[in-house]
């Protein structure tokens, strides 16, 4: 969920979030919540609320008499979705896009083969709606459309898999979905041949085929991992 309309501590969140994990505020940095509230004209309960958040997250930890101290990158909980965005959002975009594109590859594939074993009729219907909407909107220059067939496809493969774990990622994979179209990272449609695939898997999930469900799954990680090579070196 994006911080914005969230009141104050949003805005806080919206300015400072970034600054952290673009690297403005080095680990180890300290924070002063006085002046903190100062900076961004907010109350000192606006600014502990903001943190509060930023702890949730573990980009930060308060410490008494010492302050708001910024954690080592590897504390950071990589998984929020938030902390993706603001990722996606600074200089460290390809790594961090090429990091998630890696972690899907190596779990997608196995949430098909699973949802092909488990997929109720209800998320087979599902999938079969999303992918013929991925089709009708991969040409045309229609990313922001594409994109909500793209993201709604992929959680159900997730979900359909029956495993809890895999399905906790829809929210990790929508986010680097949204990431690629938002920050262009993509060509101006589509291409082609990843539609298909995803037509292809929405096939095999619906007759139960694991074994081609994961392998045409595997073509898609890969081709993402392809474009990227491309579009951000």
């Amino acid at each position: 969920m994006s911080t914005r309309g969230r009141g104050l501590h949003g805005q806080v969140l919206d300015a400072l979030g970034p600054a952290i994990t673009a690297g403005e505020y080095p680990p180890g940095s300290v924070l002063r919540t006085d002046e903190l509230a100062q900076r961004f004209e907010v109350s000192r309960s606006v600014m502990r609320e903001a943190v509060r958040v930023l702890e949730s997250m573990h980009l930060v930890e308060s410490r008494r008499r010492v302050g708001v101290t910024v954690r080592p990158k590897a504390e950071w909980n990589v998984y929020d979705p938030q902390v993706i965005r603001w990722r996606l959002a600074g200089a460290d975009r390809p790594h961090q896009l090429r990091s998630l594109t890696v972690l899907r590859s190596a779990l997608e594939p196995v949430a098909a083969g699973l949802a092909a074993r488990h997929a109720t009729a209800g998320q087979c219907a599902e999938l079969t709606e999303c992918a013929p909407g991925m089709v009708a909107t991969s040409r045309g220059h229609q990313l922001e459309a594409y994109l909500v067939h793209d993201v709604a496809f992929h959680r159900v493969i997730l979900n359909a898999s029956g495993n809890e774990m895999f399905a906790r990622l829809g929210d990790v994979v929508a986010e680097v979905l949204a990431g690629r179209t938002h920050h262009e990272i993509m060509f101006e449609d589509p291409d082609l041949a990843a539609v298909t695939l995803h037509v292809q898997v929405a096939e095999a999930v619906r007759e139960g085929d694991a074994v081609r469900a994961e392998q045409l799954t595997r073509e898609i990680t890969v081709g993402a991992l392809q474009e990227l090579d491309i579009l951000a070196p």
